[in-house]
């Protein structure tokens, strides 16, 4: 059962499929989560999509996709903070719909959606990166946070690498979903 569900996660077409059509399924679940919106819901919501955001911004300053290991910021506590940033983002958002069989559902299947996507990214980091990937996979941890990789600076930012991995768009992206629910939800009082 287990492997067939990870074959159906990293089936090319399907995966090549929901690239394409990203846009128009965010853009339509988040006005559907909107308009079910539970006002008891918004501020844990808010929080808990704030603080992945804030991970996922905190990542994009510290990657040089393909070119450097990323060992420093977030990623020299874990080997894939972006993905967990996510996760939070989206259980905010999902939060808001106030149903916790919803969000343990959510969580099982983003489990394999990361799971599946972080195997392919590693077998080609270590073709890209080679020994010194290796080092960091034995040391760092691909989804619990950990000590500091040798030392690396945690506390690190780089605007032109953000900006290079289009974190300000993140940022709208976000900010615009949260600013819309507020306002609905606020409105319907």
């Amino acid at each position: 059962m287990i492997d067939s569900i990870n074959r159906l996660f990293n089936h090319p077409g399907l995966r090549s499929l929901a690239v394409k059509l990203r846009i128009p399924i965010i853009v339509v679940a988040g006005l559907a989560i909107i308009r079910y919106a539970d006002p008891r819901w918004l501020w844990a919501g808010l929080m808990l999509s704030v603080a992945g955001e804030f991970i996922q911004l905190w990542s994009f300053a510290s990657l040089n996709k393909n070119v450097d290991l990323a060992a420093q910021g977030p990623y020299a506590l874990v080997r894939n903070p972006m993905y967990l940033g996510r996760f939070f983002i989206l259980l905010g958002v999902l939060a808001l719909l106030g149903n916790v069989w919803l969000l343990g559902a959510y969580t099982v299947i983003y489990w394999f959606y990361m799971a599946n996507r972080v195997g392919r990214e590693e077998r080609r980091l270590k073709q890209v990166l080679g020994a010194p990937y290796e080092a960091y996979c034995a040391e760092v941890s691909r989804f619990i946070p950990g000590a500091p990789y040798r030392g690396n600076k945690v506390l690190f930012w780089d605007w032109k690498l953000f900006t290079q991995n289009n974190g300000h768009l993140n940022l709208i992206g976000t900010a615009v979903f949260w600013i819309v629910a507020i306002g609905w939800v606020l409105s319907r009082g």
